[in-house]
């Protein structure tokens, strides 16, 4: 993406691709630990955090995308390690978030993460077509 590409946003008010990256980065960063929170408490609650107040930080707005895929890409082998070891019963094992008053299986997690990512690939392809 060109720097024109990060600075778009994926709608009128919505993040651009800049945040849009570094999003992902946080959001995988909060995953791995929620997963690891769930392997090793029974049922913890896990700590939400506010997108949108993250998303406009300083780190956010100053560091650039390549940080976060970085970021990313060290989440992902660490997070694909513990998976890749996981026991049928760890997929079972859950955490509670407060705000939704709701229980989550470690399997429903990691397929609503994988939903994250590639809905969010999607947006930062509106930021490339939004920009020409």
């Amino acid at each position: 993406m060109t720097p024109q590409h990060l600075a778009t946003p994926y709608r009128p008010g919505g993040w651009t691709g800049h945040q849009l990256v570094h999003h992902l980065a946080d959001s995988h960063m909060n995953c791995l630990i929620r997963f690891k929170l769930a392997l090793t408490e029974d049922n913890p609650t896990i700590k939400p955090y506010e997108e949108g107040a993250w998303a406009n930080l300083s780190d956010t707005k100053e560091a650039s995308v390549e940080t976060s895929l970085k970021i990313l890409e060290g989440v992902h082998a660490r997070w694909t390690i513990l998976l890749k070891h996981f026991a049928a019963e760890d997929w079972t094992r859950t955490f509670f978030h407060p705000e939704s008053q709701q229980t989550t299986r470690l399997d429903v997690a990691l397929g609503a993460y994988s939903w994250h990512g590639r809905h969010h690939l999607a947006h930062l392809k509106l930021c490339v077509g939004h920009s020409q």
